[in-house]
């Protein structure tokens, strides 16, 4: 009994910190707009959320396909559901780009579940948003071609380092805490893969760094391609890169 009181107590926990931090991105993201960038998207209310809405459905979709990576444990799988997000945020603003990223998640566990006992679910949320927040703020404060490439750049090399760090921190532990499997157990499914990986430092440099390098510079070279193609399809009016 005490041991089920535990685990309803851990799962309550991490429940918390998963709206905690929906919330923290949400208004991060509200203040960039309010009172940092210079443009507003122009977009009515009614088209707003239908965007929001095709982009979240179409990021889901993505994140059902996942790539597995040579280089990284099992568990560290490869989707594209950022780009969806990424083209939503330039189109609209952060706001819309913690809330698509947000509305992704769920609608892929409605339509798959979780097979990581939702961790790296809000993984790919808070990472997700340390790539699509700062590329945004950044091409939104001035609208042009080079800002888009700048904000990218610094939104992947955010992505790389705290989604790093985050893993080693808090998201390993935690994984293991509520999966059920021992740390040493992980750590031994990325010596299986590089015999460099011996511990939670290795595995982060090894499999967590170029995974979330690899991913940034993939979407962000996407986006570039194709922002300005959908852009044109949507004919929403507002100013394009």
């Amino acid at each position: 009994m005490s041991e089920f009181l535990q685990s309803l107590q851990e799962n309550a926990a991490f429940l918390g910190v998963c709206l905690l931090t929906f919330i923290a991105l949400f208004v991060i993201a509200w203040l960039a707009e309010r009172f940092l960038l210079r443009q507003r998207s122009g977009v009515s209310k009614a088209r707003y959320i239908s965007y929001v809405a095709m982009f979240s459905a179409l990021a889901a979709v993505l994140m059902l396909f996942e790539i597995p990576l040579f280089f990284a444990p099992s568990f560290y799988e490869l989707d594209l559901s950022e780009l969806p997000v990424l083209i939503c945020t330039f189109l609209l603003g952060p706001v819309a780009g913690v809330v698509t990223e947000f509305l992704k998640v769920v609608i892929k566990l409605v339509l798959k579940g979780t097979s990581t006992a939702f961790v790296g679910d809000f993984a790919n949320f808070v990472v997700g948003c340390a790539l699509i927040l700062p590329a945004s703020i950044v091409y939104h404060f001035r609208r042009t071609r080079k800002s888009a490439l700048v904000g990218m750049i610094v939104g992947t090399v955010i992505l790389t380092a705290f989604g790093s760090l985050f893993n080693a921190v808090y998201l390993l532990p935690r994984f293991a805490a509520l999966y059920g499997m021992p740390l040493d157990a992980i750590i031994g499914l990325g010596t299986q893969v590089n015999p460099a990986i011996n511990s939670v430092s290795t595995l982060v440099l090894f499999a967590v760094v170029p995974f979330n390098l690899l991913k940034g510079i993939v979407v962000s070279l996407l986006t570039f391609l194709l922002y300005k193609r959908i852009a044109k399809l949507l004919k929403h009016g507002i100013q394009k890169v």
